[in-house]
């Protein structure tokens, strides 16, 4: 895993201690915000809990609307900061309560939204630990590769497996994904209700902020 400074780590602390807000939704590519600043977007599995990181990283406990049924949010949600950085919650994959001409729509916004938006900085893709990584997984990983979109993994809801169990599951994936062309090389294991990788993670969106912001 990688390792951050204390200096790295208070970035983060700082970054995601400014306000966030709600700051528009798209249902299509037309649709989507002025692109303004750097953008990172979070994509997994439906309900593999990209609403509770989102709020886990900011400290607020309703910026994102959580859902237990599987599909709940149907389109791209910005949440801006102060600092210029936008988080981006992306529609579930996967199994979702949902028609499947919606499905086909978000798959399609999905593509477009990675292929035509010139400021995303990085994808984080959300793999459910307990589950390691699936088939609709790597589906995604291969479009972020034919986008030439660059991406990291990042384990959730890590605080229900023991240790053991998340190392070989941590490797497993580290292994998979060190195979893929726009793969960051490391993957990143976090619980949104137990605070675990949660500071690592900020630090890692502070670090790819500043080199964003020196170029």
């Amino acid at each position: 895993m990688a390792e951050f400074s204390s200096r790295e780590l208070d970035a983060g602390r700082r970054l995601f201690a400014t306000q966030w807000a709600f700051t528009g939704a798209a249902g299509s590519f037309a649709s989507l915000p002025r692109a303004r600043g750097s953008e990172i977007s979070f994509v997994g599995r439906s309900n593999v809990g990209k609403s509770s990181l989102i709020n886990a990283l900011t400290a607020r406990k309703a910026l994102a609307r959580t859902s237990r049924t599987p599909g709940r949010t149907q389109e791209l949600v910005f949440f801006s900061a102060q600092a210029g950085l936008t988080l981006v919650d992306m529609p579930g994959y996967g199994f979702a309560r949902a028609a499947q001409h919606k499905i086909a729509a978000w798959t399609t916004l999905i593509g477009a939204y990675l292929r035509g938006r010139a400021n995303l900085a990085r994808v984080y893709v959300l793999i459910d630990a307990r589950q390691g990584l699936r088939e609709a997984d790597a589906g995604m990983l291969a479009l972020l590769d034919q986008a030439a979109t660059s991406y990291q993994v990042v384990l959730t809801k890590c605080d229900q497996l023991a240790e053991d169990s998340l190392a070989a599951v941590h490797a497993a994936v580290l292994a998979a994904v060190a195979k893929r062309p726009a793969a960051f090389p490391d993957v990143l294991a976090t619980s949104a209700r137990g605070g675990m990788g949660i500071a690592e993670l900020r630090a890692a969106i502070a670090r790819l902020a500043a080199e964003r912001a020196r170029h």
